[in-house]
């Protein structure tokens, strides 16, 4: 939904900055910046940097180029500014470099520049820049000026106050936010893709609000409520599986014969979409459930030593036969076929002593290739 990366443009705002890439452990309002950029004319989400200068071939490398925030005229001269542009790049500069004097002037000065009434635009440029600021709550406060009515305003509304509450760890806004977003309707939030990470590599990760919400509502502790939102989902193969098993670690309250029949749907969903890794998770799953509650998890250990050959999981397979004494022979094959990362052909060959004693390494499953097998670990 193109709503989802709504940025509007203030008037007057420069055209010619770019928004360059700061980690997210150091500035939570990160992408507020990024999403602003990309709606000013010619930009793109996508687009790359220039390229960089080519080295010299020859001589000495020189002293390397220092990054320091912008002197005190220039911050003095930004935080006069009444163009919240400058403001939020002002607000990622003093993010960036950790300066929390800066950053309190400066939402002071956002929060008090734009009083209400204000068009939708700059309230939602005015919320984007307090995020940038490390200020979700004055984000709020903002973005509560503005009543909007149904339609586009209202998702790019609820979106924004999505944004702040979770830059804020407010579970209870957030989750507010994403229900009437969804209109009353779960299921509808799957459809939704809400940015919530932007990579190194300068794109934007989303994640689907009906997953989104779960979340936030068993980081309240409503963990049965959580369940029943991922349980609301219609999309099927490991999407279905993976919130299944999400569901299960939730209903930790539920009879065990449910939550193992939650656990078979699971399974069904992860062999259609051929997702044989969660597959043997689930497996693993299933076994741990049935010992903890006092039930039987030979079928599941059977299925999942089925799984391991299926799938060439030696690993799995020598973990799951060592102890029985019956399958010696078996077992001497598959420790043979496990290596030490550190022995030659290792993925660590080479590195440190060679005396030091190493686990087997695990192998990572693979698909199997022969797609007549059976569909159902």
């Amino acid at each position: 939904m193109s709503f989802l990366l709504y940025m509007p443009a203030v008037p007057g705002a420069p055209l010619n900055r770019r928004v360059q890439a700061i980690p997210r452990a150091r500035l939570a309002g990160l992408l507020t910046l990024l999403l602003l950029s990309c709606s000013l004319p010619g930009r793109s989400l996508a687009q790359p940097l220039p390229d960089p200068l080519p080295l010299p071939q020859s001589g000495p490398p020189g002293p390397p180029v220092l990054s320091l925030p912008m002197d005190e005229q220039a911050f003095l001269a930004a935080l006069a500014s009444d163009q919240l542009p400058v403001l939020a790049e002002a607000c990622q500069d003093a993010a960036r470099f950790d300066l929390p004097g800066r950053l309190r002037q400066l939402k002071d000065r956002l929060v008090a520049l734009r009083p209400a009434p204000q068009p939708l635009p700059v309230v939602l440029s005015n919320a984007n820049a307090l995020i940038t600021c490390l200020a979700p709550e004055a984000a709020l406060s903002v973005l509560d000026r503005y009543g909007p009515g149904p339609g586009l305003e209202r998702q790019q509304w609820l979106t924004l106050q999505w944004r702040a509450a979770d830059a804020g760890l407010n579970h209870r806004r957030a989750a507010e936010a994403l229900r009437r977003l969804g209109r009353g309707e779960r299921s509808s939030l799957e459809a939704v893709a809400l940015p919530v990470r932007l990579r190194d590599d300068g794109n934007l990760d989303t994640r689907s609000a009906l997953d989104v919400l779960a979340s936030h509502l068993a980081a309240m502790g409503r963990r049965r409520e959580a369940a029943d939102v991922l349980l609301a989902g219609r999309l099927p193969g490991q999407v279905a599986a993976e919130r299944l098993k999400r569901a299960v670690a939730l209903l930790s309250d539920l009879p065990l014969a449910q939550r193992n029949a939650l656990l078979e749907m699971a399974l069904d969903q992860a062999a259609a979409g051929g997702a044989w890794g969660l597959a043997a998770q689930l497996l693993d799953d299933q076994q741990a459930l049935q010992r903890l509650e006092g039930g039987d998890p030979d079928p599941a250990r059977q299925r999942r030593l089925r799984l391991s050959r299926r799938i060439d999981d030696a690993y799995a397979e020598w973990l799951l036969r060592r102890d029985d004494p019956s399958q010696a022979e078996r077992n001497q094959v598959l420790e043979q076929r496990l290596r030490s990362p550190r022995e030659p052909g290792g993925h660590a060959a080479g590195e440190g002593p060679e005396s030091l004693p190493m686990e087997p390494a695990a192998p990572s499953p693979a698909v199997p290739a022969n797609s007549a097998e059976p569909t159902t670990p």
